[in-house]
């Protein structure tokens, strides 16, 4: 066994092997894969074996097509079978409302070049001949489905990779992991110490522990899982032998279940309402090739659901029962990525989807460990989008209510129930009390909007307009024409001071730092000038700045704010999270409803837009910066958290003259898209860079050196292949969510990133990206939209229909 390595990889799983291979293959050969027992002794050897291409998160979407197709190149390499059979696979609707998920769906597999058709429900039976298609609306067909021997996949990672050069140390466990100062590990196993440049967390079933010898706590969970084969079915036998096929695979939302041919039978498995997790706190490290007791009752609702929409099963024999675990994250997205605080310490675990997902998951850490990026976008995947609010009780509640959740419709404006009330402000009581209806974002609890006296705070999931359509409208009026009030506390905020900070500052964002008084806003990115951020940074002292970003992204960024510190100890930062609470006032009398309550001149001239400064509201210490997203003449105002109840108080009724309206994320999202204002996330993410996400002003080439600048100048001189456009669509009771197709001479040529309807201009809007050279074509209904299977007339907008000079915000 080495003594020295540059990678150590715990865990012999699919997803460890593939992060073994990909190391390899990116060149690292001196890189080694530890595991306690034999490879797949985990979750691997008893998943059911099934891939797809699908996936809620494009991005993620493209890593699982990745996967598949490298099936056949490590096969190839390492001379083992995978075993795979591509049998095609339809997803069954057994409601209108699930056919029109699969409408979206459909139409989002556009523009990633997947070849899915919808279809009907005798065309359904007719390459799953087991349903009963009066039980079913339609269907999605997808040819990219089919299933693979676990082990024989895992082996064939772990083939290629010692093929490359790599190699594997089995039935030795991990004991301990100690950092050295030169940011090095001692992985201490049974067999001896090998001292690495890096460490893989792939340890699946034992991920938990194997952060816990870092002193993290993983936000993952292991749930009990069932499936069960059937004897041989004559139905079986007849499709193949008149077919000359394998039935595909088939997922029935309805009852809930997942089904293949095995053999001369078939598999059922389910994601029961009753999931059980397993071993919640600890993993028992001598747990190995071993199956849980089956408990038929437990999937029984569901397995009657199965039985009656394929008549053919209730008269099959059982041949076997497979219960074992598997493990999940809160939002059932893997964790992958390095560990903030940490040197050199990945993850890669929470992939419950490993056969779909594992060989992408390898490919992005490989990168990501060997050239500092991912070469993906992972943000979906990314372990940072967890903070320390994602405790043990926490991730067990999301996880159970995820698992329930699998094959349930998630609409766009649906908050689930479980984990609530976790993370709450000083006034979440105040806004209960005038009608607000909540969202949870990054484990904190904030307003959508407020249902007035009478109306029952509950909006209604639907994939179209909502019972909350005319109360968001009537807070946006309010916004427009008198002065609204929203609470921006789940915004992220950092403080940054120290002798260096200017020069931190210029370094690590795209514009020049602000002057004392002033602030700016700054795109942030990465070397290769892909958009990791966008900020509102604003000066209150020579060596003090308050920097406001994306709530969901603390963690993230701070992650990169910290790995780029000066040695020296010039700077430092701290994010401030609910140490440091928002609330924001907008509108033609927001100027004159503040002026009442502070001694400083807030007249245009002497508090212009974009300064920022200390000011006393009433007796309150508050900062306060003269900017709003809602686009409109605006302040926002930060305080300690012991003053946001008088501080809200104190507005509340200083604004009653004015007209003074609460309004809530909703609202801000309709306000801010008529002045086509992006976000990160949605409009700013690390595929995209900043002059085709029409940041470009924002990026201060002038500066000598700041993270991105070449590849910055690179794609200002060279253009851009893809540009972000403003488009009104002539929408009915539906709008735009997220990634639906954009065509243009009747091929698909964008997506979709954001949208909705914005109430005050009476437009249904969407922000997308186009290529560069049809961005220019501004006649009426050039393009289309797809909403719900319907392709929607659409003009490109070539300025924001509100203000489009930005007198208000100005004035």
């Amino acid at each position: 066994m080495k003594t020295h390595t540059q990678v150590v990889v715990i865990g012999g799983g699919v997803v460890g092997c593939s992060v073994l291979y990909h190391l390899a293959k990116l060149g690292w050969k001196d890189v080694v894969l530890v595991e306690r027992s034999e490879l797949t002794s985990g979750s691997s050897w008893h998943a059911a074996g099934g891939f797809h291409t699908l996936n809620g998160d494009p991005n993620v979407a493209k890593l699982q097509s990745y996967t598949i197709e490298l099936y056949k190149e490590i096969e190839e390499l390492s001379g083992q079978s995978c075993g795979v059979h591509l049998t095609g696979g339809i997803m069954l609707a057994g409601t209108k409302e699930r056919m029109d998920f699969l409408k979206l769906a459909h139409a989002k597999g556009r523009y990633l070049g997947m070849d899915t058709e919808l279809i009907t429900p005798e065309e359904a039976k007719e390459v799953f001949p087991l349903i009963d298609p009066d039980q079913f609306e339609g269907a999605m067909y997808d040819p990219q489905e089919g299933h693979l021997d676990p082990s024989g996949t895992t082996y064939a990672y772990a083939g290629a990779a010692k093929k490359l050069g790599a190699e594997i140390y089995l039935r030795n466990p991990v004991k301990e992991l100690r950092q050295n100062t030169d940011g090095s590990w001692d992985v201490i196993t049974e067999q001896g110490t090998i001292r690495a440049e890096h460490v893989v967390n792939a340890g699946g079933l034992w991920a938990r522990e194997v952060g816990r010898m870092v002193g993290i706590e993983l936000p993952v969970l292991a749930m009990e899982h069932m499936y069960l084969l059937t004897d041989d079915m004559p139905e079986v036998k007849e499709f193949n032998e008149s077919t000359g096929k394998e039935i595909c695979h088939a997922i029935d939302f309805e009852g809930e279940i997942y089904m293949r041919q095995e053999r001369g039978g078939m598999l059922m498995g389910t994601y029961e309402q009753g999931g059980i997790p397993w071993s919640p706190v600890d993993t028992p490290w001598d747990f190995g090739h071993e199956l849980l007791p089956p408990d038929l009752d437990r999937i029984s609702d569901s397995l009657a659901v199965g039985f009656e929409h394929c008549p053919p099963f209730a008269e099959a024999g059982i041949k076997q029962i497979i219960n074992g675990p598997f493990t999940f994250a809160p939002d059932g997205n893997p964790l992958i990525g390095p560990i903030r605080g940490l040197t050199n310490y990945w993850t890669a675990c929470g992939v419950m989807a490993g056969f779909s997902q594992g060989g992408g998951v390898g490919l992005a850490l490989a990168n990501w460990i060997i050239n500092g990026n991912p070469g993906f976008d992972v943000w979906g995947m990314d372990v940072a989008r967890y903070g320390d609010w994602a405790t043990l009780a926490y991730t067990n509640a999301k996880v159970r209510e995820n698992y329930s959740r699998r094959f349930r419709i998630s609409y766009p404006n649906e908050e689930l129930p479980a984990a609530r009330n976790h993370l709450m402000t000083p006034i979440y009581d105040r806004l209960k009390e005038r009608g607000a209806v909540f969202g949870q974002s990054y484990g904190l609890e904030h307003a959508l909007w407020f249902a007035p006296e009478g109306v029952e705070p509950v909006e209604e999931i639907t994939f179209k307009r909502s019972n909350a359509f005319e109360h968001v409208a009537e807070e946006c009026r309010a916004v427009r024409e008198d002065v609204g009030m929203i609470e921006t506390s789940n915004f992220a905020k950092y403080k940054v001071t120290g002798t260096g900070a200017r020069d931190w500052i210029n370094y690590v964002f795209a514009n020049k730092a602000p002057n004392v008084g002033r602030m700016v806003l700054e795109p942030m990115l990465n070397y290769e000038g892909g958009l990791i951020g966008d900020f509102t940074v604003g000066c209150v002292g020579e060596d003090e700045f308050y920097v406001i970003g994306t709530g969901i992204a603390e963690e993230y960024h701070m992650r990169w704010f910290e790995l780029h510190l000066p040695e020296d100890g010039s700077v430092r930062i701290e994010a401030l999270g609910l140490g440091l609470l928002g609330l924001s006032i907008a509108g033609p009398k927001s100027r004159a409803l503040l002026q009442k309550l502070v001694r400083d001149d807030l007249s245009n001239e002497a508090f212009k837009f974009m300064d920022i400064r200390k000011m006393d509201i009433g007796m309150i210490p508050a900062l306060v910066g003269r900017v709003s997203f809602t686009g409109d003449l605006g302040y926002e105002i930060w305080v300690k958290p012991e003053y946001q109840i008088a501080l809200f108080d104190l507005l509340v009724e200083t604004g009653e003259e004015f007209g003074l309206k609460l309004f809530g994320g909703r609202a801000l999202k309709s306000l801010s898209m008529e002045k086509a204002f992006g976000s990160w996330s949605t409009e700013y993410r690390p595929i995209y860079g900043p002059y085709e996400a029409a940041m470009g002003r924002f990026v201060s080439l002038q500066k000598e050196d700041f993270i991105g600048r070449e590849a910055a100048l690179k794609e200002k001189e060279e253009g851009s292949k893809m540009q972000l456009v403003l488009l009104d669509i002539d929408a009915s009771d539906a709008d735009v969510i997220n990634d639906e197709p954009i065509w243009h001479d009747g091929k698909t040529v964008g997506w979709v990133t954001s949208g909705g309807y914005a109430h005050h201009t009476q437009k249904s809007l969407a922000l997308g990206y186009v290529p560069s050279e049809v961005a220019i074509d501004v006649a009426a209904n050039a393009f289309e939209v797809e909403i719900m299977g319907e392709r929607c007339p659409a003009t490109l907008l070539t300025e924001p229909p509100f203000d489009p000079k930005a007198e208000r915000m100005r004035g």
